[in-house]
């Protein structure tokens, strides 16, 4: 498998990128890696370089990068996947132009409608696949649908979960709660034989993991993705404060450190990766802006996994 690695993207690129590239490699052997950025910045690595030294800003509007840009890491990445160079790109990079390069030049798979970026929250129970997070901020039910399946596939496919749950995040669990969008939604995931479905959640539902798969719309998932990322580092900057205000807190903080670094890595972003994108005509994973070398090798991972698992294919015979 040939995976094109964004060398640009993200804030501690290139050096945080190659170092996950070289875990990467050390952990799947057979994996070939071809790094897209600017050979100086990058230096002396042992993979293939595609050479540019156009990077799109994290802020940069993705209509824009997409008219001044084709040339970008991004741009150059995902044209290997249609040109055959490549079967998967990763990128920690701007997530919304990663999005709109892949629509343009890769297209979605056959009978999906839209696209949906999906990617892990943690729960008492492990974790919960959550999407759409941010592809698609209008959502029509079949697109709801859609991604349900989508979601279902993935699960199933890549980390054996039988039948996963799926849920749709509501107001309330009753049929009935809800605007007409998601009730409408609702009765076509209920009727399906394609998705074992739970029913509608609530929000405080996503943490207690009552279901292996939310969906949402992405403006919804965005701002539940956001506000639980803010969360994680407000209770840890709050607990780090407590700690410091007297010599109790502060023996109390020392015993429950060890609990504490385990609580972290349940909730933290570099385990997972990324985000992935559900529903384009090649493999597409979008990592954390501030990944470091383990969210780059657990994302070129999942890549991995999506394409040993034929997952896109498995889609368009579900969905076509």
């Amino acid at each position: 498998m040939r995976v094109a690695l964004d060398a640009m993207g993200g804030d501690y690129a290139p050096s945080e990128v190659v170092k996950g590239a070289l875990q990467a490699k050390k952990e799947w052997d057979n994996l070939e890696i071809i790094l897209v950025g600017d050979r100086e910045k990058i230096g002396e690595v042992p993979f293939e370089v595609v050479h540019t030294q156009v990077v799109v800003e994290p802020h940069e509007l993705p209509g824009k990068a997409l008219k001044e840009k084709p040339d970008s890491s991004i741009g150059i990445g995902v044209r290997m996947i249609r040109e055959g160079r490549a079967d998967a790109f990763v990128s920690a990079g701007n997530t919304g132009a990663v999005m709109a390069f892949s629509l343009i030049n890769l297209g979605r798979i056959k009978g999906v409608k839209r696209p949906a970026l999906a990617t892990f929250f943690p729960t008492r129970k492990g974790y919960s696949l959550v999407l759409d997070v941010g592809a698609n901020s209008d959502v029509k039910p079949i697109y709801l649908y859609q991604f349900g399946v989508m979601g279902s596939i993935y699960l199933s496919r890549v980390y054996g979960i039988e039948k996963p749950a799926v849920g749709l995040l509501s107001m309330g669990e009753e049929e009935t709660k809800g605007n007409k969008l998601i009730e409408e939604a609702h009765e076509l995931m209920k009727q399906s034989p394609h998705i074992n479905f739970y029913g509608n959640i609530e929000g405080h539902d996503i943490l207690e993991g009552k279901v292996d798969v939310v969906v949402c719309d992405g403006f919804t998932g965005n701002a539940v993705l956001k506000f639980g990322e803010s969360l994680v580092e407000f209770m840890q900057d709050i607990l780090k404060e407590e700690a410091k205000k007297s010599l109790r807190t502060m023996i109390g903080g020392i015993l429950f450190k060890p609990a504490f670094k385990e609580l972290l890595e349940r909730v933290n972003y570099e385990e997972y990766g990324g985000a992935i994108l559900l529903g384009v005509r090649g493999i597409v994973v979008v990592s954390h802006g501030k990944s470091k070398a383990k969210a780059i090798k657990n994302a070129i991972g999942s890549a991995y996994r999506f394409y040993r698992e034929r997952v896109n294919e498995i889609i368009r015979e579900e969905l076509e």
